[in-house]
């Protein structure tokens, strides 16, 4: 659904480029299948196959449909657990899409930031199965590193030759926002390319039990109906595995390597939730004013939203009433496209920004699905049901909150006139016209 943007007096775009997307989700284990999904509201939700899930009081996930070892390298896979896999295979993705050879490019003027939620927990399981019945000698060495935080991080670091400033954030859903601004921040200190962003595979028994001990999890059956953020009968979300990885780069450094820019990072703000029973406000509001000071621009030019929707009533009453708040009501659209793809926790905001740049790409709002009745204290939220929306678009935010309160937003810009993504062919052809 490209086509031409028509030519306007444009800003010149702020932040770091983003010049490749990887993505597996249980919508597509590309970029363009995903997108391709989303806009077809072809949902990935299902009954959990990984595992029997009889015996479990959540039965529903979003699971990557086929995905087994992905792209990686077949000495990595037995020392490394399948949200690693992910990664690996979104990282090399994004740097196909971005055209980079990392061979080519100086090995410490690269780095990696990626998001973590629940680490290897899958080969943590399957290590910890081998000590109940055989023993401490029938534990594997990789058990050392594969449930690490940071194994992904450090995985594509040793596989790509990156040897900069490298590292992970762990704040659950809202981590990918912040790998962002981790990427950011290391590309105005000189770093050329960051491969930032995040993935997460958790469903397995252990890595379920610990996901529903929240209580928000939805128990319902009916995968058309079991997660509804902001619906009159929401019952809570359900979980993912997947996510998204990209690669950022300076926006100048970008045009002038011929490299196509699917849009800037222009603005970020960051905060915590107050503990419960504090008088205190929920973080988002402020949060979302903070990256649109960042961004130096005003809520009228948002032109949508992507919402956290985490689908548990009161959770979904105060970001209805922090976007009312900012943006008016009925101000702009709002959208929640994870709705096909259950959230993602480490990988579910970086799902978000790489839907979001689509959409800037194409002048497309995608439709929110599940939701038909929207709740009381959200109906004055302008949410995108049924049919995707076409409208231009030039800004995007999103906004994420994570478990235990980390709350983040990030507003993404279109690069400018012309045809999406942009190059520095049809931004001088934008500058002409």
């Amino acid at each position: 659904m490209a086509k031409e943007k028509a030519v306007t007096a444009f800003p010149r775009p702020k932040g770091p480029a983003v010049t490749g997307i990887g993505v597996l989700a249980p919508t597509g284990l590309s970029t363009a299948e995903h997108w391709d999904s989303v806009l077809a509201g072809k949902s990935g939700i299902g009954r959990i196959t990984r595992f029997d899930p009889s015996g479990y009081p959540v039965q529903l996930a979003g699971e990557l449909p086929g995905f087994e070892k992905g792209t990686v390298p077949g000495r990595l896979v037995p020392q490394t657990d399948r949200w690693t896999h992910i990664g690996l295979t979104a990282a090399q993705q994004a740097l196909a899409d971005a055209g980079v050879d990392p061979a080519r490019r100086p090995e410490y003027e690269m780095a990696v930031v990626t998001s973590s939620s629940s680490g290897g927990t899958e080969f943590g399981q399957h290590e910890m199965t081998k000590l109940y019945t055989g023993g401490p000698s029938h534990v594997g060495a990789y058990q050392s590193i594969a449930w690490f935080y940071a194994a992904t991080t450090g995985q594509i670091s040793i596989l790509h030759g990156m040897r900069g400033p490298c590292g992970v954030v762990a704040c659950e859903q809202a981590g990918g926002l912040e790998s962002l601004r981790q990427a950011g921040r290391l590309l105005s200190q000189g770093i050329g390319l960051v491969v930032a962003g995040g993935t997460d595979g958790s469903l397995c028994p252990y890595g379920l039990t610990a996901q529903i001990a929240n209580g928000m999890v939805s128990e319902a059956t009916d995968p058309t109906k079991a997660y509804a953020p902001f619906d009159a009968e929401a019952s809570g979300y359900l979980p993912g595995e997947g996510g998204a990885i990209f690669v950022l780069e300076d926006y100048d450094s970008a045009l002038a390597r011929g490299a196509p820019v699917y849009g800037t990072v222009a603005g970020y703000g960051a905060g915590f939730d107050p503990p419960p029973g504090s008088p205190r406000p929920p973080a988002l509001r402020r949060v979302i004013e903070l990256a649109l000071a960042d961004a130096g621009i005003q809520a009228a030019d948002i032109d949508v939203v992507f919402a956290d929707a985490m689908g548990v009533p009161a959770a979904d009453r105060a970001e209805a009433r922090a976007l009312t708040e900012v943006f008016g009501p009925h101000g702009t659209p709002v959208t929640a496209p994870k709705t096909l793809t259950g959230r993602l926790y480490g990988g579910g905001s970086s799902l978000d920004v790489a839907t979001a740049l689509l959409a800037l790409r194409d002048d497309t709002v995608p439709a929110t699905a599940a939701t038909s009745q929207l709740a009381p204290g959200c109906e004055d939220l302008d949410i995108v049901l049924g049919e995707p929306r076409c409208r231009p678009l030039h800004t995007a935010l999103v906004v994420a909150r994570g478990y235990g309160g980390f709350t983040a937003a990030v507003v993404l810009r279109s690069s400018g006139p012309g045809s999406a993504p942009v190059t520095a062919e049809s931004e001088q052809k934008g500058k002409n016209e």
